[in-house]
């Protein structure tokens, strides 16, 4: 069999989820066995991964590549339908990546390990079937299989609230994804032909008063998972209760699962409703930008500080589907690689501090960067990161954004001028509550009751090895992002002229002006010479 034949998706999918029925089998030793299983069949499918990029994916192929196809019940069209094309291999990859990590984070877990580690490689191949899919049905599945290692590792593993928490997080997410079952039969029975193939799907000529509905259903369910405000209060509450690695997973995978969607599905199979509602994104992503970092700037609990900070740059990823650009929707992927990267490490730390400090409130924290060094600077680089800091990969995916949106034929001028006003004021508020955070566990006199009850030890070396491996990357692509666009260029181009065709059709002109015809001033324009 060659690379080519090989079945490398459906062995990325399967192979941590058969491996994880094994652990049971593992002899009991305090954990030790289950970690290094984990850690080991974390590592072989990251190398699978790898190994399927290189060997069968072309990065001037727009459309699917490594695709799989095996008939599941054929009356319904229904089938194991896999592959991958530049909007889900940059997350594949990212996948595997956090994963593994998450699973090295997860060192010091002692607690129930078989059933941890368990539900971590269970999650693993989930989560990458959530961007390999190719079938409705099948999506909504795998999109269902996710919440439950989530809300099982919450409820367990987390803290004081954390029943809470996981439930909150189930309500919302479940809740949410009714409305992606809906709207998937909605279109599967749609027209002559019944099909859950997405490529077909895509293809079928919806009304477009149809289309609208199924945009909006989409829209709240995947707007929970991004989150958009106001479906976004489950996340402050699952962060604020979470262990570092389902931090790390929250973070740096669930969350682009939402934004993943929203491009595939509202904005490649609805584009004439995408013309639509594309304003209405801009703006809620302004808002998520502002509301969550004035939010995250009044916390006192460190977790949902970075949590909140988590939901304002998500906002980036709005205005970029929304921008009708090729610049904008690149810059809008690349936000979501860069921010799983970034929002991972900050948590991680967090993690790692409150470990030592057995604190969450910075009101009881304070000098301690003189005992613990090697966190204070790993804290250091990864805020600025967060901050966008040039040279870093958030700064870059920003610029992306604001140029993108800036520059796009597709909104008024005054539209154009409020939203970069607003999220610029975003961008100022970031440095503020990053670097005030900094200073409030770092700086200043030492809290004498904490350094006497609390042993404030350095990091080892596999935290200082965790943060090395996401700093990496996030420099990389910061300094040099063809690294990572060149993955998803020829796809979001074909996508970006797509929807701008969609435009002309849907819009009808309301004030002339010159030989220049515009609708208000938020609505796409049409008629520019």
């Amino acid at each position: 069999m060659s690379f080519t034949d090989f079945p490398w998706l459906t062995t990325i999918i399967l192979f941590p989820i058969v491996a994880s029925l094994f652990i049971p089998l593992l002899p009991e030793k305090n954990g030790v066995w289950e970690r290094w299983y984990a850690l080991i069949v974390g590592l072989l499918d990251f190398g699978l991964i790898v190994a399927a990029f290189v060997n069968g994916y072309d990065l001037s192929t727009p459309g699917l590549q490594l695709v799989e196809k095996y008939s599941w019940v054929s009356q319904l069209d229904l089938n194991w339908s896999v592959g991958v094309d530049g909007l889900s291999m940059p997350l594949v990859m990212l996948t595997g990546f956090m994963t593994t990590l998450a699973i090295l984070a997860a060192w010091p877990v002692t607690l129930k390990p078989k059933l941890f580690y368990f539900l971590m490689l269970a999650m693993y191949g989930g989560q990458v079937a959530v961007f390999a899919v190719q079938d409705m049905l099948l999506f909504f599945l795998v999109w269902e299989l996710e919440l439950i290692p989530v809300y099982l590792l919450l409820s367990i593993w987390g803290g004081k609230k954390r029943l809470y928490a996981a439930t909150k997080f189930i309500l919302y997410t479940a809740g949410g994804s009714l409305f992606i079952l809906v709207a998937a039969l909605a279109m599967a029975f749609y027209g002559n032909t019944v099909t859950f193939d997405m490529q077909a799907i895509a293809a079928k000529d919806y009304a477009l008063n149809f289309q609208l509905w199924l945009y909006a259903a989409f829209l709240i369910a995947y707007g929970v998972k991004l989150p958009i405000f106001p479906l976004h209060t489950w996340l402050p509450d699952a962060h604020g209760e979470a262990t570092a690695p389902v931090h790390m997973l929250l973070a740096g995978i669930l969350l682009k699962m939402g934004g993943y969607a929203l491009i595939r599905m509202n904005a490649g199979m609805l584009p004439d409703a995408h013309a639509v509602f594309a304003p209405a994104l801009v703006i809620l992503g302004v808002v998520n930008i502002v509301y969550a970092a004035l939010t995250s700037f009044a916390q006192r609990n460190l977790k949902r500080k970075i949590a909140y900070s988590s939901i304002s740059h998500m906002g980036f990823v709005l205005i970029g589907i929304g921008s009708f650009t090729d610049l904008g929707l690149s810059g809008a992927v690349l936000q979501m690689v860069s921010h799983g990267l970034i929002g991972a490490s900050l948590f991680f730390l967090v993690g790692a501090t409150y470990d030592r400090t057995h604190t969450l409130m910075l009101d009881e924290m304070g000098g301690v960067g003189k005992k613990m060094k090697k966190i204070f600077a790993m804290w250091t680089a990864c805020s600025l990161a967060s901050l966008a800091l040039p040279g870093m990969s958030g700064f870059v995916a920003e610029l992306m954004v604001f140029v993108g949106f800036a520059t796009s034929d597709a909104y008024g001028f005054t539209f154009k001028v409020i939203v970069v006003f607003l999220a610029a004021v975003g961008v100022i508020l970031t440095p503020i509550y990053l670097l005030s955070n900094l200073r409030e566990i770092f700086y200043g006199p030492e809290n004498k009751e904490l350094v006497e009850h609390e042993v404030l030890q350095d990091a080892e070396p596999r935290e200082v090895f965790i943060i090395a491996c996401l700093l990496v990357p996030i420099i990389g692509f910061g300094f040099y992002p063809k690294l990572l666009t060149q993955i998803y260029d020829a796809t979001t181009e074909q996508l970006t002229a797509r929807l701008r065709d969609s435009v002309p059709s849907l819009v009808q002109p309301t004030v002339a002006k010159g030989d220049k015809l515009m609708v208000g001033a938020i609505a796409p324009k049409i008629g520019e010479p």
